[in-house]
């Protein structure tokens, strides 16, 4: 089974420029599943909308993970009930949406997790903070190949993460950043990591945004709109890897570019 998991999606015309590329993508390279992180896509970068999603699945993504923008947007609350859009797992009860799914592919079961860390949680003071990673993991139905969307800029977390489960899921891909890391690790129990898959949206700038809110933070600026940090006009890059899986452990995991 061939999985191609596509990172953090900066606005909506990197939607647009990702669904050009992806039916020709799924021929090429003989994909059977597609899952996207999309909590950037909306036109402003934060957040999700309904009709973008939409595009996304019309165009072979088969399931949608987010972060700690899932709950961003107006239209969080249509967003969030599709069966195939995900947030992470490790919330309190009562928060929206769900973080886990398991669906068949080739006749064969693909379960989708998306779990966030602690830093990447802290700015979202309307939230609760997030359960811990690994009890909420053992809590949850697990079937045939395992892909997690590990959403932290933990280094270390998602290391450690990944070597907990090894031999028990099919991958640990890790989001957030936005900055695509070199080395593609497989561990000795058949689990592909990626500490980052990268951004999927504009380069330049800070995470594919306009520098001048972050810039002003940085200076100690106390009143930053982060709500004018909106997406660049530049080259539309991709962050995607490819994983070939077999009998529910990776055999190999190669960018795609």
């Amino acid at each position: 089974m061939n999985v191609l998991f596509i990172g953090d999606i900066v606005g909506s015309r990197a939607v647009q420029e990702l669904c050009a590329r992806l039916p020709a993508l799924r021929q090429q390279y003989a994909v059977d599943f597609v899952i996207a992180n999309a909590e950037n896509s909306a036109s402003n970068g934060l957040g999700m909308f309904v009709s973008l999603n939409e595009v996304l699945f019309a165009h072979g993504v088969d399931v949608i993970t987010g972060g700690n923008h899932s709950w961003d947007g107006p239209d969080v609350a249509s967003v969030l009930t599709h069966p195939h859009v995900l947030r992470p797992a490790n919330m309190p009860d009562g928060i929206a949406g769900k973080g886990s799914v398991v669906l068949s592919t080739q006749n064969e079961p693909i379960t989708v997790i998306n779990l966030a860390g602690q830093d990447a949680m802290e700015w979202e003071t309307k939230l609760p903070a997030p359960l811990p990673l690994y009890p909420t993991w053992r809590t949850l139905e697990k079937t045939g190949a395992v892909i997690i969307d590990l959403h932290s800029g933990d280094v270390n977390l998602k290391q450690a993460f990944a070597h907990a489960v090894d031999g028990e899921a099919a991958a640990v891909l890790g989001t957030h950043t936005h900055e695509p890391t070199l080395p593609l690790h497989i561990l000795p129990g058949g689990t592909a990591l990626v500490v980052d898959v990268g951004m999927t949206g504009p380069l330049g700038g800070v995470q594919g945004f306009n520098t001048a809110p972050f810039v002003a933070r940085l200076n100690g600026a106390s009143d930053v709109d982060f709500s004018q940090a909106a997406p660049l006009e530049g080259v539309i890059s991709l962050g995607a890897v490819l994983l070939s899986i077999d009998g529910g452990r990776t055999n190999r995991v190669v960018r795609i570019e």
